[in-house]
């Protein structure tokens, strides 16, 4: 049986990336055998050896699920949530094993979501030298200046971080309501929203309906369905 490094294994048994699983073990939050494990390079067997992450049993997932979901509002991108509030593993409970966002959406906003029990999959998506671009299409209060989409283009800044330049377009505007699409490489806490802040303008609705070469299409909300592998190899590294 190959040893699979520690953090690989917990990223193959679908519970988080392996960015994320090496968190987890500097945490202490890692057990091998009944035994605490802190540092990197442990290396395990997987029918051999019992790994706890916070005290619960886990394995390697033996099939690999990846999914898009038409994540609603009034849904979090947890797993679980202290307030009782609805999560987007409610909408995946007929999904035979544990998959998990792919980054997030906030409880307000819409649209295309990842998921996954692939950690490394995952990390692809996630990592930053992927540069995978988030298009975004966004209602805003009041009427969106000439001005105001040249500063949202070039980059503005959202309170402790200055954006990078992105694509703007204006897809139609009243007195009362602005209808623009945002094109993002990033993926700062609440960006879209805090970059329309920034030039005057309140969030009314949002939804997430592409990454990458990826399109939410006409999935209906509240639903799901596999991504096809040619999906897969657009999101990642994997078609060479």
């Amino acid at each position: 049986m190959e040893l699979l490094r520690l953090q690989k294994y917990i990223a193959e048994s679908g519970i988080t990336s392996r960015r994320k699983a090496e968190e987890l073990i500097r945490h202490g939050r890692v057990k091998v055998n009944g035994k605490t494990v802190t540092e990197m390079g442990e290396k395990v067997d997987a029918e051999i050896d019992t790994v706890e992450v916070d005290g619960i049993t886990i394995s390697p997932e033996t099939k690999k699920f990846y999914i898009m979901l038409n994540k609603p509002a009034g849904y979090i991108t947890t797993t679980s949530d202290d307030f009782n509030r609805p999560t987007v593993m409610e909408l995946t409970k007929d999904i035979p094993s544990r998959i998990y966002p792919v980054g997030r959406l906030d409880y307000d906003t819409q649209g295309l979501l990842i998921m996954s029990n692939d950690g490394d999959f995952a990390n692809e998506i996630m990592h930053p030298s992927n540069k995978l671009k988030k298009t975004y299409l966004v209602c805003i209060k009041g009427m969106i200046t000439p001005e105001e989409i040249r500063r949202l283009k070039s980059g503005v800044d959202i309170g402790d971080y200055f954006t990078r330049p992105a694509e703007v377009e204006l897809i139609g505007a009243t007195e009362r309501e602005s209808n623009i699409k945002i094109i993002i490489s990033e993926g700062k806490k609440r960006q879209v929203r805090r970059m329309c802040e920034s030039v005057g303008h309140i969030v009314l609705r949002l939804k997430r309906v592409q990454i990458g070469n990826v399109m939410l299409g006409n999935l209906p909300e509240g639903k799901w369905r596999h991504l096809r592998q040619a999906e897969i190899e657009l999101l990642t590294k994997r078609n060479g």
